[in-house]
């Protein structure tokens, strides 16, 4: 039975696992308190994940029906992600740990992404039994990765966002547009009302044949598309025009540049992980991408799509037992931890 804790941003969650299976996986969001200030404020989300942890690591337990003497291992995300938000999950891991005289597991937060498209039914259940290589799309507000999974707990990176994340260009679009926070799920729910086609955005790097983004430029575009158009967002038809162009644009850039990447490394699967995994258009597109050249697509779970402990558990068991050693209770949290290449 793993514990597995994630606290690598505003939301405070704890997950039980158990042969697979996930048992609990009760998260406490901070979007209310954040939505004041238009963005995640650090300082406040660390103080949150100090209130919240224990309350929320005790209904966990309680929905498992388990104690703490029950648990096998403790698992915490070390990195990447806010540096006090972080450590307040991880050094309760290593205290927990210890105490129990059970090993601990720093994961990293994209590589339990990777995993997360794997987890499914009901009950949540982990399904490596059908688990093939498959090129891997993780995409969030800070983060755009594209990975070639080769096999269990052996990857290889493609490429990345060198600038601005797909998630980051829908927020601050939003922002741009006056909507509400969090701005990615309310575009989203606009653009479906909208003419994809209205307005013409540029597509960064679709072109190119590598497999880095970028998405700073379209950002940019919209800024300025905006500023020459004084008022149009107060037009509610023009405001979901909008909505969908610049969806419409990073949605085909993620989707064309993640089917390209399968095809061009010949494996039949794909799968995406992340926030912006939950976008409806993003779905659909790379849905409709995989079924055109015949791949298998596997979608994470919305509720597995945002940070959650349920994947750190998950990726924390399959290290146990493989084999993988624990982390050292002296070992510090990684903020700026890179995936592996």
């Amino acid at each position: 039975m793993i514990l597995a804790i994630e606290t690598s941003c505003d939301e405070t969650s704890v997950a039980v696992i158990r042969d697979g299976c996930v048992l609990a996986n009760v998260v406490a969001s901070q979007i209310q308190l954040h939505s004041e200030y238009g963005g995640v404020v650090p300082e406040l989300a660390t103080r949150e994940h100090l209130r919240n942890l224990l309350p929320v690591a005790r209904a966990a337990l309680a929905q498992a029906g388990a104690t703490l003497p029950d648990v096998s291992a403790v698992a915490a995300t070390r990195g990447p992600g806010l540096p006090a938000a972080l450590m307040a999950g991880f050094t309760s891991a290593q205290a927990l740990a210890f105490v129990l005289g059970r090993p601990l597991f720093g994961i990293h937060h994209h590589e339990a992404h990777l995993y997360s498209p794997w987890i499914g039914g009901e009950p949540a259940r982990a399904q490596f039994e059908r688990f093939e290589p498959n090129v891997s799309l993780i995409v969030s507000g800070g983060h755009t990765l594209l990975v070639h999974v080769r096999g269990e707990l052996d990857h290889v990176v493609l490429g990345g966002t060198l600038d601005d994340a797909a998630g980051e260009c829908f927020d601050k679009t939003a922002k741009l547009l006056g909507l509400p926070y969090p701005g990615g799920p309310v575009l989203d729910r606009l653009a479906g009302q909208g003419n994809p086609e209205a307005f013409d955005f540029p597509r960064p790097m679709l072109a190119d044949d590598g497999h880095d983004f970028s998405f700073s430029g379209l950002k940019t575009s919209v800024r300025y598309f905006l500023e020459k158009r004084p008022g149009l967002a107060d037009d509610p038809q023009a405001l979901r025009d909008v909505c969908a162009s610049v969806q419409a644009a990073i949605v085909e850039v993620l989707a064309a540049k993640t089917v390209r990447a399968a095809k061009w490394l010949g494996v039949r699967c794909v799968t995406a992980s992340g926030g912006v995994t939950c976008n409806s258009a993003l779905r659909r597109e790379l849905a409709a991408r995989c079924s055109k050249r015949g791949f298998d697509l596997r979608l994470a779970d919305p509720a597995l799509c945002t940070d959650n402990a349920a994947m750190v558990g998950i990726l924390a068991e399959r290290k146990l037992r493989a084999g993988h050693l624990p982390t050292a209770f002296d070992q510090e949290i990684k903020p700026g931890w890179a995936l592996a290449a």
